[in-house]
């Protein structure tokens, strides 16, 4: 059954306080988690590997978050049905925006949330995938 295998998360974020942050969080409930730091590390990961969910920051070094989008519409994820959530920072409308037309599923503004929403809004994501 489906539910049963266990999910996979892609976290990039260039932040390495954020990135273990995340990466702790979702691990303890039973995610496997895969991290990139950049945005081209982050490309290769999402072609090359399949993910349930991206939880994928706007602000990157190499590759922002929008030209991932853009270049995954060119050459697509691995898993076709993967959802792309952006972390993102408050006062970023515009870049959302763009974001949800390349296909982001939705974003999550990293400084309003604490813990329990973040899993929260993963297990949301998951469930709608």
């Amino acid at each position: 059954m489906e539910g049963d295998q266990q999910k996979k998360i892609l976290i990039v974020e260039d932040d390495q306080f954020l990135r273990e942050f995340y990466q702790e969080l979702l691990q303890a409930e039973g995610y496997f988690v895969d991290v990139a730091a950049d945005g081209e590390v982050a490309l290769q990961k999402v072609q090359n590997n399949e993910y349930n969910l991206v939880l994928l920051d706007i602000m990157l070094p190499k590759k922002d978050g929008v030209q991932i989008l853009r270049d995954l519409k060119v050459k697509g994820p691995k898993s076709p049905d993967v959802t792309i959530v952006v972390l993102t920072n408050l006062g970023q409308d515009m870049v959302i925006k763009e974001c949800f037309d390349l296909g982001a599923a939705g974003y999550l503004i990293k400084s309003a949330l604490n813990p329990d929403q973040v899993l929260t809004e993963v297990k949301s994501y998951l469930q709608k995938s």
